[in-house]
Formats: structure tokens, C-alpha cells, sequence
């Protein structure tokens, strides 16, 4: 299962200006995606890492999160993010 980092086009981004907002401080946590999660950073550092593969992203990326996927989080810096799931 791969995770999807890259930069937000400009209607990607309008659209996610109408999701909720997740924060969190620095930690670290095992996660599970029971639904595929689209989000945009809005601040922070965050490095997950599932399985073998490990992904690092911070203000300004668009991740998606596959649905199944087991992982965990680390945030280096204090992360503020708009959310979808589905």
C-alpha cells in the first residue's frame, strides 16, 4: 500500500478549505486507515512510516492514505491538517 504525498492543485486545495481540521502536538502513535484519509497540511512536520516504506511531509502537501493501511505516525513539529475520509 503506498502512500500519496505531492503538492495540492489549486481546486484541490479550495476543496479541502471546507473539511475539518485535525491537530496534534509532537508524539508518536501506531494508526490504522479504516477508510482512505485525503489530507492538506496546513503546519507541521510528520514522518510515517508502513511496513518498509517511510514518508515524510509538512505544510503545503496533499497526502492519501490508502484504505487498510497499518502505520505510524511521528511528528516532529506540531500538525494542523484539513481531513477527509473516503
Amino acid at each position: 500500500m503506498k502512500i500519496e504525498v505531492r503538492k495540492p492543485t489549486e481546486n484541490e486545495r479550495k476543496e479541502a478549505s471546507s473539511w475539518p481540521i485535525w491537530s496534534k502536538e509532537v508524539s508518536s502513535f501506531p494508526w490504522r486507515y479504516a477508510k482512505k484519509e485525503t489530507c492538506l497540511i496546513l503546519d507541521g512536520e510528520v514522518t510515517v512510516k508502513a511496513g518498509n516504506e517511510e514518508v515524510s511531509f509538512k505544510s503545503g502537501d496533499y497526502v492519501i492514505f490508502p484504505e487498510g493501511l497499518d502505520c505510524a505516525w511521528n511528528i516532529q513539529k506540531a500538525v494542523r491538517k484539513h481531513y477527509k475520509f473516503g
